[in-house]
């Protein structure tokens, strides 16, 4: 089993900008069915510290596009969210405990806060095949960050990769 390394907050500065799609997750709130098509966006903020707006976007079952906006500060270790508006009463803490070495892909780690569980989520940019996201976390969980029963535990999100879109 490989040892997934901590990256720096330049090397997160560089990978995380850009928008990424759920490929997994184990959070209810993606698994009840209301909330589909999860995504994320992260922009860089600028300043001496990683700071990013950090926006979630979502269709719900009539099809209607939602979004929810955040900050995301670095904090030495992870993240800390603090929403925005409403909800800037909320805030959780998130770390990215691995990414593949091109940076098509992470691995989530988020932890437990008020509102929600601690959780997982597998994010991918949006050019990458699903089936293949699963078979390249499949062959070495470790290196992901994800032991065998967290792998397992894991619902396989159908996001639309490149050949779903004709490309």
């Amino acid at each position: 089993m490989t040892t997934p390394r901590r990256l720096t907050e330049t090397e997160l500065a560089e990978l995380l900008p850009g928008e990424w799609m759920i490929g997994a997750t184990n959070f209810p709130i993606w698994l009840k069915g209301t909330r589909l098509s999860p995504s994320f966006e992260y922009r860089d903020r600028g300043g001496s510290r990683l700071s990013l707006q950090d926006t979630v976007a979502y269709r719900t079952e009539l099809g209607v596009r939602k979004t929810i906006v955040g900050v995301d500060r670095w904090k030495g270790d992870g993240f800390v969210w603090r929403g925005t508006g409403l909800l800037g009463l909320v805030s959780s803490r998130w770390n990215v405990a691995a990414a593949d070495d091109s940076g098509d892909f992470a691995v989530i780690r988020f932890s437990k806060s008020l509102l929600t569980p601690a959780g997982i989520d597998v994010i991918a940019r949006s050019f990458v095949e699903p089936h293949e996201l699963r078979a390249t976390v499949a062959a070495d969980p470790g290196r992901y960050s994800l032991d065998h029963e967290e792998f397992a535990g894991l619902a396989w999100l159908d996001f639309a990769g490149p050949a779903a879109r004709g490309q």
